[in-house]
């Protein structure tokens, strides 16, 4: 039976990056080594994916892997950072080569796609557990924040909602077509990352849509101490949606669902339409779903108080 370092060596230790890549020392020591480009801020987050939690035991192996290090890209995308490096931590119950080496296909597959360098980690026995850290950069005094939303702002959203939810309660039916548009969405997520960069200096705050539309507006409502006014007949719905869910399950799920990894924004109605053609550009389409409001709070919804996923949620045990 491999160890983990035999594991790690032949699965997950990358191939030596180029010249370009900013890394002086990688896999293999105590440390890596990166090297920041001259006038840029370094952005760094972390995201941890547990099996039964945020995956599905019987998810694809290499949906899972290349899943891991998607929700931590969209982290990057939000501040319009481009990724650079990244970390893994993996916790694995069974040493299962098999599984593993599609894990890796998928993780290393993203890895290529978005330029980013897996540069260290580390794997050891456990419950099922993906930690990964990402790293990007931003020019220094562009980076996207929640902090900025201002009253008159408008309000809007990339690609489509409700895909992630769609998706999930696909697969606990039993639907394991991979093929099927929603279960891509979950499974599979896009990191707006070209988008963030696209909408540096036109929006005033962004955020990543993963806890749900509503919980993540209100993240960026509380960083701006501002209020909104939605208009829930604008969402855009996530292709097949209606006809997985019903209408009125649909629209709860683009508000409450998570695991969308679209892109919420708050910006002067002026820019909407340079905004839109950045993104049309990608062939990404970005509606406008409400406004900003001087008067806390959000408008023009009512779901009884649901909000989105929340870990731990509030209240009285």
């Amino acid at each position: 039976m491999a160890s983990e370092f035999e594991l790690i060596a032949r699965h997950l230790a990358p191939a030596a990056p180029g010249p370009d890549a900013g890394v002086p020392l990688g896999v293999g020591d105590d440390c890596a080594l990166l090297a920041p480009r001259p006038g840029r801020q370094l952005a760094v987050s972390v995201d941890t994916s547990v099996v039964n939690v945020h995956f599905p035991a019987d998810a694809p192996a290499e949906a899972i892997g290349y899943r891991a290090l998607a929700v931590s890209l969209s982290d990057l995308a939000a501040m319009g950072a481009e990724p650079r490096w990244c970390l893994m931590a993996l916790a694995l119950e069974h040493n299962d080569e098999t599984w593993l080496a599609q894990f890796a296909r998928g993780f290393h597959a993203l890895c290529e796609t978005s330029n980013t360098a897996l540069v260290g980690g580390d794997v050891t026995r456990g419950q099922l557990a993906i930690g990964v850290t990402v790293m990007g950069e931003v020019p220094a005094g562009e980076a996207l924040t929640r902090g900025g939303a201002r009253p008159g702002d408008t309000l809007a959203v990339t690609g489509a909602l409700g895909g992630g939810a769609g998706g999930l309660a696909l697969w606990q039916r039993g639907e394991r077509d991979l093929g099927h548009p929603l279960l891509t969405r979950y499974l599979k997520p896009t990191p707006r990352l070209a988008a963030g960069v696209a909408l540096r200096g036109l929006v005033h705050a962004a955020i990543d849509v993963s806890d749900g539309l509503l919980a993540d507006l209100e993240h960026v409502l509380a960083a701006s101490g501002v209020g909104a006014q939605l208009e829930p007949e604008a969402l855009p719905l996530a292709t097949g949606l209606s006809e997985a869910l019903g209408m009125a399950a649909a629209y709860r799920a683009a508000l409450c669902g998570g695991d969308d990894y679209e892109l919420l924004v708050s910006l002067p109605g002026e820019r909407l339409d340079e905004a839109r053609r950045r993104l049309a550009a990608q062939g990404l389409a970005l509606t406008p779903i409400g406004s900003v409001s001087a008067e806390p709070g959000v408008r023009g919804v009512d779901l009884g108080g649901a909000h989105g996923w929340q870990h731990f949620p509030g209240g009285a045990p």
